[in-house]
């Protein structure tokens, strides 16, 4: 792969080819399967982000994880009980990645010295000089190009501490975390030299990156993500196992955690793709105990309308404004992709306390579906879009051993799809009778317009609560949004969807209604400010 945008660019030119996609899993002892995240504009998108995943099957032989400045103790007392978090998982992952004969290297910067003697630390000191050494891995990289640095999403110039008082600066690191184990097979350094040298001498071309802190060391040391990815190494970071330096009380304003988020977004898009340590556990990603944000698993996989696109950047919308947390699940877009039955990740679900489902005609994986199952299963709500009236209805066209559920709409939406209307007449959106004052429907104003073909569902189960009628010249008027209840689970549907929708500052304030009432939580204000939006 090439470095920076072209590494991301090529993954976008394979997925659009149509490579199959896979669950994050380990496929046995000796092999390695991940799903590798990234975000990047294509044609279709007409200047959106597009979330895309590729398949990615690296030898683990030829597969490093360098772990970057897990110390016992940082200057900022949060960074020090964070890292103390994140250790018990990481050193579960090294612990799998080691014994599939991956190559592990501890990276304390400032510290190997405390080393001096152990095994590991002589490894890296004695690997042969590479042949291709570039001839400034030994210095950091604070951008790949100017256009990253335009573009950086969160300020860090205060040092990023978030504590009250404010912590002092300093250096009380003499060590990487104990709960790190470090085994004689292993290498510490935290040299660029080194550790260039010890990847050319294993023939490693693939390099996961791990620890703290991601928007500084993470990125910018000699053996940090830009370096590997400018020197055409395929690198990649396992972003639910890392952390910021991030003041939530500088810009963007934002909690904590989602000025992570903001800075794994820019890297994707930027810098490199992301996998998450549920590729070695099978277990959901990691996630930090004071992070108090609802998690709202979106559920994409259809090439009709667009949501790859418009998705991500309402997802983005909820993150900065409303606080929550955001994952994607990206199925294919492309009907005719042999692989589209299979939406990587819906081991998500596990954690979600949301699903909203964009998904047009799947059949999924057993496992998959029981996810999905577990999940409706589980009284959690759902909010479901357009196409989602017949998400898991193939019609017998999936893979044999893959799962349908054909009644999904009846049974869980309450609706009755059987056909839509041509393209072209515009439809006019107003209230059901009787549903002026749901709360789903506060500060909509009536009555709106929509571009896309109106749904023909009518009659809805007698469960549903109608909030929006669609009307379109010389047809009978459709509901076009209701709400239903299927067993504990509370449920939001609406045939609207189209991507001229999601521009529509009406549609959105429904969206984003919808959502919070299917949580059972009040919308919260958006303040006049940015300053007055921190939820930490």
């Amino acid at each position: 792969m090439s470095i920076g945008k072209p590494k991301v660019m090529s993954i976008v030119s394979l997925l659009l080819a149509g490579l199959l996609l896979s669950n994050f899993a380990a496929a046995s002892q000796d092999t390695l399967i991940l799903t590798a995240r990234s975000r990047a504009e294509t044609p279709e998108a007409g200047g959106e982000l597009m979330v895309l995943y590729n398949r990615l099957e690296p030898e683990p032989s030829q597969t490093a994880i360098i772990i970057c400045d897990m110390w016992h103790r940082h200057w900022c007392r949060g960074a020090t009980r964070r890292v103390a978090e994140l250790a018990p998982r990481m050193n579960k992952v090294i612990a799998i990645a080691r014994d599939k004969g991956m190559l592990i290297i501890h990276a304390p910067s400032g510290t190997v010295e405390h080393y001096a003697n152990h095994p590991a630390r002589k490894r890296a000191q004695n690997a042969p000089k590479a042949a291709n050494l570039p001839s400034d891995i030994a210095k950091w990289c604070k951008w790949i190009d100017e256009a990253e640095k335009a573009v950086y999403p969160i300020d860090q110039s205060d040092g990023g501490c978030d504590c009250e008082p404010k912590c002092k600066k300093g250096s009380p690191w003499r060590k990487q975390i104990d709960t790190l184990q470090i085994r004689d097979q292993d290498a510490i350094s935290d040299s660029g030299v080194e550790i260039w040298n010890l990847l050319e001498h294993h023939g490693i071309d693939t390099v996961i990156l791990m620890g703290v802190h991601i928007n500084m060391c993470v990125l910018g040391r000699p053996f940090g993500l830009r370096n590997m990815a400018r020197y055409g190494k395929n690198v990649v970071l396992m972003r639910d196992l890392t952390d910021t330096m991030y003041n939530s009380r500088m810009r963007p304003f934002v909690s904590h955690f989602t000025g992570t988020e903001l800075i794994i977004e820019h890297i994707e898009k930027l810098v490199c793709p992301t996998i998450t340590s549920t590729a070695f556990t099978g277990r959901p990603q990691f996630r930090f105990k004071n992070d108090k944000r609802p998690h709202v698993v979106f559920i994409s996989a259809e090439g009709e309308y667009k949501a790859a696109w418009t998705l991500p950047k309402f997802a983005s919308e909820l993150e900065i404004k409303y606080g929550l947390s955001c994952e994607i699940l990206q199925g294919s877009t492309d009907r005719r992709d042999e692989g589209r039955h299979d939406i990587p990740g819906m081991v998500a679900l596990t954690s979600a306390d949301l699903a909203v489902v964009f998904v047009r005609r799947r059949a999924l994986p057993p496992e998959q579906m029981r996810y999905f199952r577990d999940y409706m299963n589980s009284g959690r709500p759902l909010v479901a879009l357009r196409t989602a009236s017949h998400a898991f209805d193939a019609r017998g066209e999936g893979p044999d051993g893959h799962l349908e559920w054909p009644k999904f709409d009846p049974e869980v939406l309450g609706g009755n799809y059987h056909s839509h209307h041509g393209r072209g007449p515009k439809c006019t959106v107003t209230t059901a009778a009787g549903a002026e004052a749901h709360p789903i429907l506060a500060g909509v104003q009536m009555p709106f317009i929509s571009n896309g073909s109106l749904y023909e569902v009518r009659p809805l189960t007698k469960s549903t609560k109608r909030l929006l009628i669609g009307t379109i010249p010389d047809k009978e008027p459709e509901p076009v949004a209701w709400t239903n209840k299927y067993k504990r689970s509370r449920v939001f549907y609406t045939s609207l969807g189209h991507p001229d929708d999601f521009k529509n500052p009406q549609f959105r304030r429904l969206l984003i209604n919808a959502v919070f009432w299917a949580m059972d939580k009040p919308v919260p204000k958006v303040k006049a400010t940015a300053k007055e939006r921190v939820t930490n």
